[in-house]
């Protein structure tokens, strides 16, 4: 495969990943990885696996591939592709929680000479630096690193990077427990996504949108941070996002766990781990979901009286009578009658329904 066939066939893996085709992208790369001689369509198609393995939360595979790049950057020797492919390992290591190893591979980046990339990337080392460090609990020196990268971000008008920092900011402050700070910079993050995000990948609408949720839930606004949820999970489930479809699942029964309505946090889980399983076409654990869902319906009587329907399964307009039986607010409506059909009681004043 010779020079022009390979950028043709990565670009076709790009616009199958970017319509969501991620399994038809990961073949046509990998097909490139096997059959191209060329070394820096290699190098790019292996940062296209890194990047694609990381958001399918795959991290050991993103490792691998980020150490294969590495080896295609040394046959290059080009400072360029060093710094992109030590950072990629930097990546790597930060998603596996090898935070030492991340900051070591960062300042190895940092210390690269003269390269053309270093305007562009510095602010990406400097932020993956300031993650690790976030993650080793140096609370200083991850806000240090975080500025540095927002300094990048401005001086190179650089909104995604500046989005992916706020992003950042918002989880930093809410494990200092400045929790209006950790609204503030999700919600700068919605903003710039809002604005300059119309050509960007929907995760950074999805990770701006669960950061708000978890500041809305320490906040104690519960409603905001169901509804930011919920709208991360929807694309995160879109996307195939399985690392931010277990962060939104922590989040949904943190929230329910905040009201004090632990039965529902449990339909929540089983719920949307159903959606997860089915998507992933995972039938003994999707089985396991269902049972369970239903188990914990019986259990707590969530159901309508009249209409025999789950409730909390999905969003909908509901009526506690005073004899505490609860019905679907149409389904009252539709019935017609002043008692409650379940105990027969008289309890219903006229007007309540």
């Amino acid at each position: 495969m010779g020079q022009d066939q390979t950028k043709q066939q990565i670009e076709k893996g790009l616009q199958l990943y970017q319509s969501n085709q991620t399994e038809k992208a990961l073949h046509v790369w990998m097909k490139v990885l096997e059959k191209s001689a060329d070394l820096v369509g290699r190098f790019r198609v292996l940062g296209c696996l890194v990047t694609a393995h990381s958001e399918m939360g795959r991290y050991k595979e993103m490792l691998k591939f980020a150490v294969v790049q590495i080896d295609t950057a040394r046959e290059l020797e080009d400072a360029d592709f060093l710094l992109e492919s030590y950072l990629n390992l930097a990546r790597s290591n930060e998603k596996l929680c090898e935070f030492h190893k991340t900051i070591s591979y960062c300042k190895t980046c940092l210390g690269l000479p003269g390269t053309r990339a270093g305007a562009q990337l510095g602010g990406q080392v400097s932020l993956s630096m300031g993650n690790a460090f976030l993650g080793l609990s140096l609370f200083q020196k991850a806000l240090e690193s975080f500025e540095k990268a927002l300094r990048y971000a401005h001086n190179n008008d650089d909104a995604m990077l500046e989005c992916r920092v706020c992003c950042s900011l918002g989880s930093f402050y809410a494990q200092v427990k400045d929790y209006e700070k950790a609204l503030f910079f999700p919600c700068k993050a919605a903003e710039l996504v809002s604005d300059y995000g119309k050509g960007w990948s929907l995760k950074y609408r999805a990770m701006s949108q669960y950061h708000m949720a978890v500041a809305y839930r320490l906040l104690g606004h519960l409603g905001s941070a169901m509804e930011c949820c919920e709208e991360s999970m929807k694309i995160a489930l879109q996307h195939g996002d399985r690392p931010l479809q277990a962060l939104c699942l922590l989040c949904f029964a943190d929230i329910h766990r905040s009201r004090g309505d632990l039965e529902l946090s449990q339909l929540k889980l089983h719920c949307l781990s159903e959606s997860i399983c089915r998507s992933k076409g995972l039938q003994r654990e999707l089985r396991a979901h269902v049972v369970r869902f239903h188990e914990c319906v019986e259990e707590t009587e969530l159901y309508c009286g009249l209409c025999g329907e789950s409730i909390g399964e999905r969003n909908s307009r509901l009526q506690a009578l005073p004899c505490s039986h609860i019905f679907h607010l149409r389904c009252l409506q539709n019935n017609g009658t002043r008692s409650c059909p379940n105990c027969r009681r008289s309890s219903m004043k006229p007007g309540f329904v």
